[in-house]
C-alpha cells in the first residue's frame, strides 16, 4: 500500500521544464540555494540539479561555505585548513558540495564563506570577494543583473540580503580565519533567522513554479539587495532575530551605539 501512494521521482526533463516555465533561457546568472529533499525524490540528485542549471543559465553560483574554519578570537587554533576542495559544510547543502566536485568550477578564496561558481562569469564573480566584504560575489551577481534561485529552501536562505545589508551600513562583526598560514580578521554577519521581515517586499516580483513537491522561487538580485537597502533605512533592526545567544545581539548593540554607516557598492572587477 505504501508502494502504491509514493509519488513518482522528478525527472531531469521535468526540472528543466520548470526553471524554462520562470524565464531561465540560458542567458542569466544565477545564485542558487536547493533542498534535494523538497522534491520528494529527484532523478539523479545533486547531479541532476546543476546539470538542470547549466543548460539553464550562463553561469550557477553557490555559497560554498565551510564554517569548521573559522575562529571566534586571533589566538584559536584552526580547526581545519581550507582549499579548494574543501568540503561545504553539511546544513549547506548537496549541490554546492556537487559544483566543488566539477573540476572546471572556480571558488573564491575565503576560508569560511566561499562561493563556488561554473560558467561564463565564475572568474571575475568569484574574484569579487574580499575578507572586508565576503559577500562581495552578491555585488557582481547584482551588476550583471543576475537572480537568486530558491528551491525549496525558506526565505532564510537567501544569501543576497547580507549583501543588501552591507550596502546598507549594517554593523559587520569581526571574526577569524586561516590565511596562508596566519590567523588574519575577516567582517561576519548576523544569522539570517528574521530575513523574512523581508519577503512582503519582494515575494509579489518573484516568479514561482513547483516541480514535483518542491516550490521554486525567482528573484533579481537587484530587487533583493535595493529592497534589504529600503527596509533597513525605515528600521536599522528589522532584520535581526531577537534569540538572545545569537550574535545578532551584538550586532543589534552596535546599530544602537553607533548606527548605520551606508558603504560604497563595488560590483564586477575588470
Amino acid at each position: 500500500m505504501l508502494n502504491l501512494l509514493r509519488r513518482p521521482a522528478v525527472t531531469p526533463a521535468e526540472l528543466d521544464e520548470g526553471l524554462r516555465a520562470l524565464g531561465l533561457d540560458g542567458t542569466g546568472h544565477v545564485i542558487v540555494h536547493a533542498s534535494l529533499k523538497s522534491f520528494g525524490q529527484l532523478e539523479g540528485g545533486a547531479r541532476t540539479v546543476v546539470d538542470a542549471l547549466e543548460r539553464a543559465s550562463a553561469t550557477v553560483v553557490a555559497p560554498a561555505f565551510t564554517y569548521s574554519t573559522l575562529l571566534s578570537r586571533t589566538t584559536a587554533t584552526p580547526h581545519a585548513r581550507f582549499h579548494r576542495d574543501s568540503r561545504v559544510s553539511r546544513d549547506i547543502g548537496r549541490v554546492p558540495q556537487e559544483l566543488v566536485e566539477r573540476a572546471d568550477a572556480l571558488r573564491s578564496f575565503h576560508p569560511t564563506l566561499s562561493f563556488i561558481a561554473l560558467g561564463q562569469e565564475a572568474r571575475r564573480i568569484t574574484e569579487a570577494q574580499s575578507l572586508s566584504s565576503p559577500y562581495q560575489p552578491i555585488g557582481a551577481l547584482y551588476d550583471l543583473d543576475g537572480f537568486a534561485l530558491l528551491m525549496g529552501v525558506d526565505f532564510g536562505s537567501n544569501t543576497s540580503v547580507h549583501y543588501g545589508e552591507h550596502l546598507a551600513g549594517l554593523p559587520l562583526l569581526t571574526r577569524y580565519v586561516p590565511l596562508d598560514g596566519q590567523v588574519v580578521p575577516t567582517a561576519f554577519p548576523n544569522c539570517s533567522a528574521d530575513f523574512d521581515n523581508l519577503a512582503p517586499e519582494v515575494h509579489a516580483r518573484a516568479r514561482s513554479v513547483q516541480v514535483g513537491q518542491s516550490t521554486l522561487r525567482l528573484y533579481r538580485v537587484r530587487d533583493l539587495v535595493d529592497s534589504t537597502v529600503r527596509l533597513l533605512n525605515r528600521d536599522p533592526e528589522g532584520l535581526l532575530c531577537t534569540y538572545r545567544g545569537c550574535r545578532c545581539q551584538e550586532v543589534r548593540a552596535l546599530v544602537r551605539q553607533q548606527g548605520l554607516r551606508p558603504r560604497v557598492h563595488t560590483g564586477l572587477i575588470s
